[in-house]
């Protein structure tokens, strides 16, 4: 059974200014999910699943789906913050998403094979999936057994502003020991550095970072489905909690319940956080196409 490509592509771009996911950055008007499918589709898998809010949907099916039409088999689930477990009312004024593993949710419904998960607005590279697709592969049947592509976090930054990123430590058998958030960062007077309340924490270039670019089967919805009630139950009226994918494999990793393996890539990540990103993506892409690893016109 081939794996499934599940995209998130629901959020809000508010520091970005626009729907990033729909920007053109290829030299034939690509979007970067458009390079991300392309790599999905050569390097196995079967089926692609967009989480995207109904508030662009048009846009979305006009621009983006259209294109892919006899290449890969293409579902769409929606994400909406009232899109809760019966019995339970967000905050009324509440107008952000409930996060990244709430998106993950979304998908329940229509896959039931081994899955990855990956970012709209995030560049993975070719080496990435063809890594990610061998081992989800292995893992048709199975339970409890994740994994992830991790990248270093020095060449993840945004020269236009902080980032946030899943900082990972892993043991001597290449399996995530933790996984947890980490807002704000930059680099700080040479180092790279995030804050942790209000403290100014420093971490070394090559420190691992999830880009959100993981591996499941679908028991992990399941396991989710029963943490995001309990997450909501202390978090439902608040204004900008979010149930995020670290916080729950991070559960599952150190309850015992499940484990990650970590991949190291050759592939370069670069995306688009902020607007001022553009340009640099734009280069990049353009420098890949001219060395001949992408055509130049990918659908």
């Amino acid at each position: 059974m081939k794996p499934t490509l599940f995209v998130l592509a629901a959020g809000m771009g508010s520091r970005y200014g626009g729907l990033k996911q729909l920007d053109s950055i290829g030299p034939s008007g690509e979007t970067i999910m458009d390079y991300s499918i392309f790599d999905a589709i050569r390097s196995g898998f079967g089926k692609v699943v967009f989480v995207i809010r109904h508030d662009f949907e048009k846009e979305f099916s006009d621009k983006i789906l259209s294109k892919y039409k006899n290449h890969i088999p293409v579902e769409v689930v929606f994400q909406d913050i009232n899109n809760l477990p019966k019995g339970i009312m967000p905050n009324p004024e509440r107008v952000k998403p409930w996060g990244t593993n709430h998106a993950v949710l979304m998908g329940k419904d229509v896959i039931n094979e081994p899955f990855a998960v990956i970012n709209a607005d995030d560049f993975y590279g070719s080496d990435s999936f063809k890594t990610l697709a061998d081992a989800l592969k292995s893992m048709s049947g199975k339970k409890n057994e994740y994994c992830m592509v991790g990248f270093h976090v020095g060449n993840t930054l945004s020269e236009s502003g902080e980032v946030s990123r899943g900082v990972c430590n892993t043991d001597k058998e290449g399996f995530l020991s933790t996984v947890t958030e980490r807002h704000h960062i930059m680099r700080r007077d040479g180092s790279v550095s995030f804050i942790d309340n209000e403290d100014v924490v420093s971490i070394e270039d090559d420190t691992l970072v999830s880009m959100n670019m993981w591996g499941f089967t679908p028991d992990y919805f399941e396991y989710s489905e029963k943490t995001f009630v309990e997450f909501l139950k202390k978090n439902a009226n608040e204004l900008k909690a979010e149930f995020y994918i670290p916080s729950m494999v991070n559960e599952l990793i150190v309850n015992g319940t499940s484990t990650v393996k970590v991949y190291d890539t050759t592939s370069s990540w670069f995306g688009v956080t902020y607007s001022e990103d553009k340009p640099t993506v734009v280069r990049q892409i353009k420098q890949l196409v001219d060395k001949g690893e992408y055509p130049n016109k990918l659908f």
